[in-house]
């Protein structure tokens, strides 16, 4: 083992910070891949599916498209196209329908797509690199799509502007929903994501479907979160969606997210790897290099877990580094300590302790408490 390889630092780059999950489907992958970098992740599914064998919308859809042969059918997601074929097949209409399938344009969106229809023993007409609807609608309009029908498998997510501009353009769309988005029967985990947002308990919300934003945003409203709940996707918690579809829904309500470039589960943990701890506070104090994480502190660079009453004190006093905060203004920063001031005292002791370097903190005798702020940087801090 090399000298690197020894100072290199156990944690993960997201240790110490709490993600939400708002995904239903691949959120044990999306886990996973949060928790390998170190972050503890709550999980409240926003949504559920409702089975494809139990949708009979879908079911009449097939029907008319192997009664009545569009011209174009644009395939969208794969598990929405593998999906339509595997309950297809439990009708007993799938050869029928990859039938109707081969003698029609078949346009696939993305290389992903692409694999689906073939895996099914089709071949797509042509496929964007991008995975871009806007580039899947530049062609159709290109082609000319006035007369012609065009089908479009839909994947409970909504397509900005891609159907009002083919109908525009004179051609006859019509909608095969692969499967529904419904709200989730239990509730409870999604109210205590909501709970924890608006507390700034979690450090960012992950959406990875639009419909898991919007149903999110509806809970919110329905329990008179929703202001709440914008103030602190607006500033203190970080949304971050999986592409620009995803975040339809939160920009109509004026919320900027964050979006990797590449529309996948592994850029968009990469991109919280970079987000997060850019966004963490850090101090020189003491001598130690201070940086303040969700649920636990960084001291230089060694990760220390600190209970949330010490958190709370820990960020009362970072707002105004080497400055002192008054007992009174630190109680009330406390989680339910009520008006006994010797809650400071016990859940200060315990700050120090998690720290390990109780010089971190001063006392100021009959006055509070300050970060030690390192003299070369108080004139920083002084009008923060």
């Amino acid at each position: 083992m090399d000298d690197d390889e020894l100072q290199r630092p156990e944690h993960g780059p997201l240790a110490g910070f709490t993600v939400g999950v708002t995904a239903a489907r691949r959120a044990d992958e999306l886990g996973a891949l949060l928790q390998r970098r170190g972050a503890a992740v709550l999980h409240a599914p926003a949504l559920r599916i409702v089975p494809l064998a139990d949708d009979s919308e879908l079911l009449a859809a097939t029907k008319q498209l192997i009664d009545q042969a569009p011209d174009v059918v644009v395939a969208t997601t794969a598990i929405g196209f593998r999906g339509w074929v595997e309950a297809a097949d439990g009708w007993g209409l799938g050869d029928a329908l990859l039938a109707r399938l081969r003698e029609v344009e078949l346009l696939a969106r993305g290389p992903k797509v692409k694999g689906a229809v073939r895996a099914a023993g089709l071949t797509e007409r042509w496929s964007p690199a991008s995975e871009s609807m806007a580039e899947v609608l530049d062609r159709l309009l290109e082609e000319g799509v006035d007369g012609r029908r065009v089908v479009v498998q839909l994947h409970g997510e909504p397509l900005p502007g891609f159907v009002e501009a083919l109908r525009e353009g004179g051609a006859e769309v019509v909608g095969v929903p692969v499967y529904r988005w419904l709200p989730p029967e239990d509730l409870g985990p999604v109210d205590r994501l909501l709970d924890a947002t608006v507390s700034r308990g979690v450090d960012a919300v992950t959406f990875t479907s639009a419909p898991a934003a919007a149903s999110l945003l509806a809970r919110a409203e329905e329990r008179g979160l929703l202001p709440e709940l914008l103030a602190a996707l607006g500033h203190d918690v970080l949304p971050a969606c999986v592409g620009p579809v995803t975040a339809v829904p939160l920009q109509t309500y004026g919320v900027d997210t964050v979006q990797p470039e590449r529309f996948r589960l592994g850029p968009l943990v990469q991109l919280l790897c970079r987000e997060l701890p850019a966004r963490a506070r850090a101090l020189p104090v003491a001598g130690y290099r201070l940086e303040i994480r969700g649920h636990a502190v960084l001291v230089d660079g060694e990760l220390r877990a600190v209970p949330p009453a010490g958190m709370a004190l820990l960020r009362a006093l970072s707002r105004r580094p080497g400055w002192v905060v008054p007992r009174a203004d630190l109680l009330r920063a406390l989680p339910g300590a009520g008006r006994d001031e010797h809650a400071v005292e016990t859940a200060m002791a315990r700050l120090r302790t998690a720290l390990g370097a109780p010089k971190l903190i001063q006392t100021v005798v009959k006055r509070g408490y300050r970060l030690a702020l390192d003299p070369a940087t108080d004139t920083k801090y002084a009008d923060a």
